[in-house]
């Protein structure tokens, strides 16, 4: 595979974010501050819903997006050679970005920004932006630079199984795909700053203005220079993202200045609060270098299998996600912050936090801490399942559909198809996984997930190096839904002895009935297919195929929703409340 779908080995921007605009008190740190950060400003329901709804939308069409990229480079490249290579050379850059920036704009860059435009202090807060901007494009050139020099070495790590052909052209990809990290960086502080500000809208277009970038510049320039053309629309969407952002930067007046100064206390600020961060994206960057490393082994055009089948499971797991951080995850932090102070049974909170004016003390922040951390496990189940099950009943179709266009042929469609499988296995405990270590990380506790992934990294390399020869590529995508499970088991394992227990919210009842629900649906497609296909014949055409998938995803959707009613799950109508409540639509 391929990087873990969600980089649950150190804070995830994308949740980070989600949880810092979603929640009805917007935090706010003070600039060189040791201690969390308080709930200082209040906003409205409707405002954090439409932040909260432009930052949904814009992932959603990122990943559209994202998919329609992985389209382009099936059709022009499909499971070839050149495909792993480029394959290889993004999963060079994709880790060092992570490290150097991805982590640091939840953990330390928009906490410290939101402290200077809450005291709308704005000459230091431009004067911060332009020293950190400065420092990472200093960090970024020279990093680089090395790492272009050495460039060949890495490859020999990553793409261990290649030819010496295809290393050197991994190699060439590599070095040009590396010039789009520092574009990227300066990308990520400038988000921080929109965020900081509470602007999301430029922020939202940024995915997709990198994916279009990749996606033009293959069809535009394939013909002329090969599989380079996707790494120069790399290049290219990565300086699309710094494009996009900085007419917003103009309208908030930003003045930029060649200021450098590492001594600055929000600076350092920034780097303690980054620091534990790091550790847990280096074990992320190791996994993925194994990962990439065993896939080079396996050859000709596994890598690119993984790389599409991983598309594909990564689709449900970001819509989900959002839908839990929209609905139920920013409320851990609130009461987290209420248990987290036992010893002060009067923990006063403002009226309009979600309180409803009243003191909370810490037993009762605890049982609705775990009372919500069970919805959101029990919401998990009930999106998650199905959408398991459905995924791996139409892969191949799905497949088909999205990506058996030009050299990619009928038998990629069932080596990719059989990734995917294997990967689905997991699905669901990725699923619960991200919404554990966002449990973790509300009750401030960021080092165990890290030392939990360490954990699962050594079982990702047991499983996978004992199903390496008899099974090849698909032996390491069930190897990545084995380390899914145990991580996702251990965490929980983990939680529930810190939470002392989380019996009596129905979560086993709950699971069951989803499982019943999605066996049933399941079953239902598995018996309507053949007929089905035999009708529509899908594989004369496109359009054929489309009319045949919608019909097998409606009917399914119909067949659990009726199930889900039957078996009398409750939580359905809780999905529907939450999301009237968050768009402030009142039961009359």
């Amino acid at each position: 595979m391929s990087p873990r779908p969600w980089r649950s080995y150190g804070r995830s921007p994308l949740w980070r974010t989600i949880e810092l605009v979603t929640r009805r008190g917007t935090v706010h740190r003070a600039p060189t501050g040791d201690k969390l950060p308080a709930l200082t400003s209040i906003t409205t329901p409707m405002g954090i819903a439409r932040a909260a709804l432009i930052i949904m939308l814009g992932n959603v069409a990122s990943r559209l997006l994202g998919v329609v990229r992985e389209q382009v480079i099936a059709g022009l490249f499909g499971l070839t050679d050149a495909a792993d290579a480029f394959s290889a050379a993004s999963r060079v850059t994709t880790p060092i970005y992570d490290l150097l920036i991805g982590g640091m704009i939840s953990a330390a860059l928009i906490p410290v920004f939101s402290g200077y435009a809450k005291t709308e202090d704005e000459p230091e807060l431009w004067r911060l932006v332009s020293i950190v901007l400065n420092l990472i494009v200093l960090l970024f050139v020279v990093f680089v630079v090395i790492l272009i020099i050495f460039a060949p070495q890495l490859m020999m790590v990553f793409g261990y199984g290649f030819s010496p052909e295809k290393q050197a052209q991994a190699v060439a990809l590599t070095r040009v795909m590396l010039v789009s990290v520092a574009f990227m960086g300066c990308a990520g502080v400038l988000t921080s700053v929109h965020y900081s500000r509470h602007r999301f809208g430029l922020p939202a277009l940024c995915g997709a203005a990198y994916n279009l970038g990749i996606a033009s510049m293959a069809i535009i320039l394939h013909d002329r220079i090969g599989v380079a053309s996707l790494a120069v629309g790399t290049l290219v969407g990565a300086a699309l993202q710094v494009g996009v952002l900085l007419p917003g930067l103009r309208k908030m007046g930003m003045r930029y200045s060649l200021s450098l100064s590492v001594s600055h206390p929000s600076v350092r600020r920034i780097i303690a609060l980054y620091l534990p961060v790091a550790g847990g994206l280096v074990v992320s960057a190791a996994g993925v270098t194994l990962d990439t490393n065993l896939a080079s082994q396996t050859g000709e055009g596994s890598l690119t299998a993984m790389r599409f089948a991983t598309t594909l499971i990564q689709l449900p797991l970001g819509l989900v996600a959002v839908a839990m951080g929209f609905a139920v995850l920013p409320t851990l932090s609130r009461y987290a912050t209420g248990f987290a102070n036992m010893g002060n049974t009067s923990l006063t909170v403002l009226p309009d936090d979600g309180f409803d004016g009243e003191t909370a003390n810490g037993e009762a922040s605890l049982a609705s801490f775990k009372e919500t951390l069970a919805l959101g496990i029990k919401l998990m189940f009930i999106a998650m399942i199905p959408a398991t099950v459905g995924l791996v009943v139409v892969r191949t179709p799905v497949i088909q559909l999205l990506f058996q266009h030009g050299i990619f042929t009928a038998a990629d469609t069932g080596r990719t198809a059989v990734a995917l499988l294997f990967y689905s296995a997991g699905l669901p405990a990725a699923g619960l996984d991200q919404l554990l270590i966002f449990a973790f990380y509300a009750r401030r506790n960021t080092v165990t997930p890290v030392l939990v992934g360490v954990f699962g990294i050594g079982v990702y390399l047991v499983v996978a190096l004992a199903l390496l020869k008899p099974m090849g590529m698909p032996g390491l995508a069930l190897a990545n839904s084995v380390q899914w499970i145990s991580h996702a088991l251990v965490m929980l394992v983990l939680l529930w002895r810190g939470l002392a227990g989380l019996t009596g919210f129905g979560i086993g009842a709950t699971g069951l009935k989803v499982l019943t629900a999605s066996a049933v649906m399941g079953a239902t497609l598995l018996a309507v297919m053949p007929g089905l296909e035999g009708v529509l014949k899908p594989a004369s055409g496109t359009a054929g195929l489309m009319v045949y998938l919608a019909l097998l995803c409606g009917g399914g959707a119909l067949v659990y929703g009726g199930a889900l009613a039957l078996l009398r799950v409750r939580e359905v109508g809780v999905i529907w409340g939450m999301i009237g409540a968050k768009l402030g639509i009142s039961e009359k």
